[in-house]
C-alpha cells in the first residue's frame, strides 16, 4: 500500500532533570530541542497535500511555545518544583519523568488532542540523539 508522508521540523528551547537517574542529568540542565512531525496518509487531500506544513506549524508550534518552549519540564514529584514555583520561575508540570521520551509522547498526544493526526513525533535532544513515540494503531496508518 502507497503512502505519503510529510515531517515539519519545530524548534525549542527547554529544560528538565530526570528523577532516578545516577548519570549527569539528574541535574538541571538545559536542551535547544528539535521536534519532528510525521504525518502520513493513503491520499491527497484536493491541494495535492497530506496536510499544510502551515496547519501542523500552528498546532504544534502553538502548543509548545505556549507551554514548553524556555521553560523548566518537571515531574510532579520533583522535589524542586515548589521552589521554583514559588520564585515565579517558568515551569511546565508533567505526570511522567520528563525525559525525551515522555515528552515526545506527550506533544504528541497533546497535537491530537487538537485534532492533528500524526504518525510519529521525535524530539531531538542533541544533534546525535532522539527519542520518538508512535501510538499502537500507527501502523494501521502506514507507520
Amino acid at each position: 500500500m502507497s503512502r505519503f508522508k510529510v515531517t515539519k521540523q519545530i524548534e525549542f528551547c527547554y529544560g528538565h532533570r530526570l528523577l532516578n537517574y545516577d548519570g549527569k542529568c539528574k541535574h538541571l540542565h538545559g536542551h535547544n530541542g528539535l521536534l519532528e512531525i510525521v504525518v502520513s496518509t493513503e491520499s491527497l487531500d484536493s491541494r495535492g497535500m497530506v496536510i499544510d506544513f502551515g496547519d501542523i506549524k500552528d498546532v504544534v508550534k502553538g502548543w509548545v511555545d505556549t507551554n514548553m518552549d524556555h521553560r523548566m519540564i518537571l515531574s510532579k514529584d520533583d522535589p524542586i518544583l515548589n521552589i521554583l514555583l514559588d520564585l515565579n520561575e517558568p515551569v511546565y508540570v508533567m505526570d511522567e519523568n520528563p525525559t525525551a521520551e515522555n515528552i515526545a509522547k506527550h506533544i504528541h498526544e497533546e497535537a491530537q488532542k487538537a485534532g492533528l493526526e500524526i504518525l510519529e513525533t521525535r524530539l531531538w535532544e542533541t544533534p546525535s540523539s532522539y527519542a520518538s513515540y508512535s501510538p499502537a494503531n500507527a501502523d494501521e496508518r502506514g507507520g
